[in-house]
């Protein structure tokens, strides 16, 4: 399998978009836990996930930390530019090696460079066309896993993937 990493968005694919605040300011986001499955899939394989994201909350870092993201980068401008360095630390090639997820114009020139890139369903066309793959759900109803499932799955390593995952699930802590 020639994908090394898996770099994803945040807003837009692993939540619906959408902040909410609270009367003191607190801010929340919603994320669903299918998305984890496509973490634990990589995990299986040695390959890490990254985050890179324009946010910068804790909220992000929390979900990183307890998900044991490889990668985390949060308050990103430049989405391209980081992902090309970590690829130079990585030794690795971005338009050979890497597989990323966005929804939005910041994404499109990370979108363009990746081997393989997708969008949710509900990311706008002019941000779609930029993208290999155009996934049926949207952000925030498990477009990562689907996202991740459709690698596995292009690479014949999803049945794989599925046995070790059910495997680790039998073994004795």
């Amino acid at each position: 399998m020639d994908i090394k990493l898996v770099l994803t968005d945040i807003d837009g694919v692993w939540t619906d978009g959408g902040m909410f605040y609270d009367n003191e300011g607190n801010e929340w986001k919603r994320f669903n836990t299918s998305d984890s499955a496509g973490v634990v899939f990589f995990g299986k394989l040695n390959i890490p996930v990254g985050i890179i994201t324009g946010e910068d909350t804790r909220i992000v870092e929390r979900r990183a930390e307890k998900l044991k993201i490889d990668f985390l980068f949060m308050g990103v401008r430049n989405k391209l530019l980081v992902a090309e360095k970590l690829c130079e630390e990585l030794g690795i090639s971005l338009s050979e090696n890497v597989a990323y997820i966005g929804d939005d114009i910041n994404d499109i020139p990370l979108l363009e460079k990746a081997k393989i890139s997708a969008t949710p369903a509900n990311a706008p066309d002019y941000v779609k066309k930029h993208a290999k793959w155009n996934l049926k759900k949207n952000g925030g109803e498990g477009v990562f896993r689907e996202f991740s499932e459709l690698i596995l799955k292009e690479y014949g390593m999803l049945e794989i993937v599925i046995e070790k995952a059910i495997q680790s699930f039998r073994d004795p802590l």
